[in-house]
């Protein structure tokens, strides 16, 4: 009798086992796609990110370019300049975001006074 409730408990605790090791591999499958899925979504907004810096500086000198041209009666020439500026800025900004540009001096000269 002993025998029959100790072989049922063993078998009992093996099933466990063998579920317990199913449940950790799922969770562990689980904590890499949320990994994955969480350095997907950071890319996507530093994409969002950079590519709304660019389209707002080159938007920007349109802007700044007809107005000159409005106004002061240069058109299109105002508009070329200001918008190949904007352009420029665009470059410049995405570049720096990225890393591969140094800020100006006068925002590293603030940094580092904020650091210290």
């Amino acid at each position: 009798m002993t025998d029959d409730r100790d072989d049922g408990l063993e078998e009992r605790r093996k099933r466990l086992s063998a579920d317990l090791a199913d449940r950790r591999a799922e969770d562990a499958a689980e904590s890499k796609r949320g990994a994955q899925s969480e350095e997907s979504r950071k890319g996507m907004a530093l994409g969002f990110k950079l590519s709304s810096e660019f389209i707002s500086a080159v938007a920007v000198g349109a802007l700044l370019g007809y107005m000159l041209d409005r106004f002061a009666g240069t058109a299109p020439w105002g508009m070329i300049v200001l918008l190949l500026l904007g352009f420029c800025a665009g470059v410049l900004n995405v570049l720096r975001a990225v890393g591969m540009v140094a800020p100006p001096p006068s925002m590293q000269k603030r940094s580092d006074r904020n650091g210290k």
